[in-house]
């Protein structure tokens, strides 16, 4: 195994040097960094992270916490989050992942195993963590969820503006029979939804039904029971908008059980933007939410925050889009 002796001896300085070097110490003249950086990668040299975070002091781990995993949170979601934050910690810094809801306590998150904390959070039952996380000084960035307490830095999507673009467009289209299938009960997300939802249809004269607000919990198979609900209704709603696209694939299978063509006979929107919407059939209408970003910024937020934590924290709202695609019929 190669060490930073080994590469001090072939680069004729002492180890001292090429540890600072290796580290990006601007005390050593930036032509020497190069070489030296050069020499390492040409002996096939891999930093031990172990000694490093001795010497430093630092664990080079983040912590990324859903408020759950395995409830309401997609594969798609969960990749996406992770690709961005990758995309911005490089592979310098482990990543653990986990959820909330599997944890018995929170004594293990201290800052000898953590350098910082992303919370992917969606429900206010998450504030216990988060406050334990101030409580051990560690620094910590919420993503998803928007707090009303300004000490904390968050980086979350205008979900509600969202779904009241989704609103209008369908209005746009002739339709005045809406339906809206929910999140998970509890999840701020869903509020935030439901208020768009809601925002939209009083935005445009269209009558609000209180039949036509179907309970979900983000998964395929609610959205599959919510639509079958829906079609039995007298009054069916003309356009179905659901509060994420896995409970749209979950209704347009539904649907198409049903023998009801979409877009035709019943038209769907989603919301999230997942790879799957553009290939499903009808090609599926939904709000994008630019996870991937979300989750970057936070990590550039946190990475700032690890380096110098009296920054001022920073509250950040990414923009939704509207992806017009298939499956809302225009019935003006």
């Amino acid at each position: 195994m190669v060490t930073i002796k080994d590469i001090a001896r072939a680069a004729g300085v002492s180890h001292t040097t090429v540890s600072r070097a290796l580290g990006g110490s601007p005390q050593i003249k930036r032509e020497t960094r190069e070489r030296i950086a050069r020499i390492a990668a040409d002996m096939n040299y891999s930093p031990s992270f172990s000694a490093k975070s001795l010497v430093q002091r630092r664990t080079y781990t983040i912590g990324l916490f859903f408020s759950s995993i395995a409830q309401g949170t997609s594969a798609s979601f969960l990749a996406e989050a992770i690709k961005g934050i990758r995309r911005q910690i490089g592979e310098e810094y482990l990543l653990s992942v986990a959820g909330l809801d599997t944890m018995e306590r929170h004594d293990s998150v201290t800052p000898r195993r953590y350098d910082g904390i992303l919370l992917m959070s969606q429900s206010d039952a998450d504030n216990g963590f988060i406050y334990h996380v101030r409580q051990a000084s560690l620094p910590l960035v919420v993503l998803n969820r928007q707090l009303d307490d300004p000490a904390i830095s968050t980086v979350s999507a205008r979900d509600r503006d969202g779904v009241a673009e989704a609103v209008a467009y369908a209005a746009s289209r002739g339709h005045r029979r809406f339906a809206l299938i929910e999140g998970r009960s509890g999840f701020r997300s869903t509020a935030q939804r439901r208020a768009g939802f809601i925002d939209g249809l009083i935005r445009h004269g269209l009558p609000l039904r209180e039949e036509c607000f179907m309970p979900g919990d983000y998964g395929p198979e609610s959205g599959h029971a919510a639509m079958q609900r829906l079609l039995d209704l007298e009054e069916r709603p003309s356009v179905v908008i659901c509060s994420n696209d896995d409970m749209a694939i979950g209704a347009m299978n539904a649907c198409h059980a049903r023998g009801v063509a979409i877009p035709s006979g019943m038209s769907l929107i989603g919301f999230d933007d997942i790879p799957y919407a553009r290939y499903a059939s009808p090609a599926l209408t939904t709000v994008a939410r630019p996870v991937a970003e979300i989750a970057r910024l936070g990590a550039e937020l946190l990475m700032a925050r690890m380096h110098d934590p009296s920054l001022a924290p920073s509250q950040l709202l990414v923009k939704t889009g509207l992806m017009a695609r298939d499956s809302v019929a225009d019935i003006s």
